[in-house]
């Protein structure tokens, strides 16, 4: 029985293209092409998918829906044609508006996230299932950067980059695609709530809330206009509470989602509770039900925003007119926050192209040792303190004779990968004398090597940040911001893109952080250099984008005042390192990254 890759081989040899192997078939319904095991309902989804069960519980619940199936391929082990490929042939599909794709591998992720974004301009929303979230291999990494970095936040950075995003079930991504082939995207996540029953209008708070959906309190002008369709309410908020209006007048409903979608400061109404059940539990109301839902359609048409219902009729002739007049409808209110919130990230992330850099080999200066970590970052325009470097033929009292440094000064051994285990790193050395104390002592213990002084930071208001970057196997390099310092695993509080990054992103990385509050001015104190910080990030980036011998960089910490950002401690590991020990003393497994700060304190870092 020939591998797998073999198979490929020949079969491409030969002049044909092999999908799979384990490949459940393919379906092109504009052409009525099935070749896979099955029932499908044309319609205007496509599914590529690796696990051919998984694809088909997709195209079933997307004919339950009324969307139907455009393409189904199934590709399995991808021997031979991959997904990246798949996708291309459905940008020009005509009957193919929206694409899911589930995937187990990211194998030529680059090609993917192009494949994604030529879907993104094509206008066909993408929605990628995949799993894994594990951190598996992040157990391998040599730094924070690649423990703290996942597989599946690489795929959520890749998804930004391309205009896609990533769901978690297929119920889940056909409920948005039905969203997709109906209403308009919002422009932000601002929502207004409207519930014929006070405790569904606060269950729908909750749940707005809970997928970090904007309910605001209304602006005066749209609480008057809504006032005067509610005269007898004692009080109007967000939620609105029709208070038993509904049932007075129908078409309290329509008046008062156009006035809700006519304010600027609102981008979707959501609609929970009884309509849609009037013409169900009582059939001489069923011809002004859907006389009101006509007019909901063309409030909606007029306004061009989304209006989203939760109603209690999983399937009432009512029901079914919502859809046909542009107006999604949900058996739940989960289901209906949980599409606006979908619906408001896919239209706030429309992609980005990332720069390609040449592949500039090894960077210089270069060496091994902490020394040449901070020569390389230093080289790429990340601020360091000023220092000096002596041993290996050079004593310390002539390195520091003709230095320029001021006291209180760090000294470190430049070439233990993990300082603080083993005593090589010593601060708050206020004077000369205490230095050659310092020297004599490490070195007693350590032996000869390369040995780095550098003034410390004494900075007062400072946020300790990890800024890295590493490259990933499937899509290539990347860049991440974290809360820094030796409990930066702790923390866990990171957020990573495809590298390399801009300004704005690099702002809007840090953003992302919890510890970004630190950075702003938390309780009074003054707010940190943020475009100092951006400009580190955006270093980084480039610089591991940029350069094809670089597989992970490190800085830990970057201590960050109102003054500027300063990097204090460098890690940088090549490919060269493949074949080293990483806990070794010598190689390039440069510096130490583990939060060893030369700040003003008694530890091994200053807290902020």
């Amino acid at each position: 029985m020939p591998h797998a890759a073999d198979l490929a081989q020949r079969i491409v040899s030969a002049g044909a293209r092999l999908i799979g192997p384990s490949s459940l078939g393919l379906v092109d319904s504009s052409n009525d092409l099935l070749l896979a095991w099955g029932n499908f309902t044309p319609g205007s989804l496509a599914v590529v998918t690796q696990s051919g069960q998984l694809g088909t519980e997709i195209a079933t619940l997307s004919a339950r829906s009324g969307l139907g199936i455009s393409r189904f391929a199934s590709i399995g082990g991808q021997s031979d044609v991959r997904a990246a490929e798949i996708l291309r042939t459905l940008v020009d599909d005509p009957d193919t508006t929206q694409v899911v794709l589930y995937l187990e591998s990211f194998t030529g992720g680059a090609a993917l996230v192009a494949a994604m974004q030529a879907l993104r301009a094509a206008g066909k929303p993408t929605m990628i299932l995949t799993t894994g979230q594990s951190n598996a291999g992040a157990r391998l990494a040599k730094s924070h950067t690649g423990s703290l970095t996942s597989a599946i936040d690489t795929v959520d950075a890749a998804c930004r980059a391309a205009g896609a995003i990533r769901l978690s079930t297929p119920g889940v991504a056909v409920e948005l695609a039905g969203f997709f082939a109906t209403s308009w995207l919002p422009a932000a996540r601002r929502v207004a709530i409207i519930s014929d029953s006070g405790g569904q209008g606060a269950i729908a708070a909750d749940r707005s809330v809970s997928h970090r959906l904007g309910v605001e309190v209304l602006e005066a002008t749209t609480r008057q206009q809504v006032k005067q369709h509610l005269p007898e309410a004692a009080h109007i908020d967000n939620p609105i509470d029709l208070d038993g209006a509904g049932e007075a007048d129908l078409g309290v409903y329509s008046r008062l989602v156009d006035a809700l979608l006519g304010d600027d400061t609102i981008d979707a109404v959501v609609l929970s509770g009884y309509f849609g059940c009037y013409g169900e539990d009582i059939p001489d109301l069923l011809e002004a039900e859907l006389a009101e839902v006509q007019q909901l359609g063309r409030t909606v048409r007029t306004h061009r925003k989304p209006l989203v219902v939760h109603s209690m009729s999983a399937d009432s002739s009512a029901v079914a007119a919502l859809w046909e007049n542009s107006i999604p409808a949900y058996a739940s209110i989960e289901s209906a926050m949980r599409v606006i919130a979908g619906a408001g990230f896919y239209a706030s992330h429309s992609g980005r192209i990332t720069e390609a850099l040449e592949q500039s080999g090894p960077v210089t200066p270069w060496g091994t040792g902490y020394g040449a970590a901070r020569d390389t970052i230093m080289a790429a325009g990340v601020p360091v303190p000023r220092a000096t470097t002596f041993g290996r033929g050079t004593g310390l009292a002539e390195a520091m004779a003709d230095s320029p440094l001021t006291p209180p000064f760090v000294l470190k051994a430049g070439w233990p990968a993990h300082k603080t285990e083993v005593g090589a790193i010593a601060l708050g050395l206020g004077d000369t004398a205490a230095l050659e104390t310092a020297y004599a002592e490490m070195a007693g213990r350590l032996g000869d090597g390369e040995y780095i002084v550098e003034e410390m930071d004494t900075r007062g208001e400072v946020v300790e940040i990890l800024v890295g970057g590493r490259q990933d196997e499937n899509f290539g390099p990347i860049v991440m911001v974290g809360a820094g310092g030796t409990e930066t695993e702790l923390y866990g509080d990171t957020w990573l893109e495809l590298a390399p990054v801009s300004h704005a992103e690099a702002l809007d990385m840090v953003s992302r952080l919890t510890c970004y509050r630190l950075l702003t001015g938390w309780r009074g104190r003054p707010a940190a250099d943020l475009d100092g910080l951006a400009e580190v990030i955006v270093s980084v980036s480039r610089l591991i984008a940029a350069n094809n011998e670089i597989q992970e960089i490190e800085i830990n910490p970057v201590r960050v005042t109102p003054e500027g950002a300063l990097a204090v401690d460098a890690l940088v590991v090549t490919n060269r390192d493949d074949d080293s020990d990483s806990d070794s003393d010598e190689g390039n497994s440069n510096g130490d990254g583990n939060g060893d700060s030369n700040s003003n304190g008694n530890s091994d870092k200053e807290s902020p």
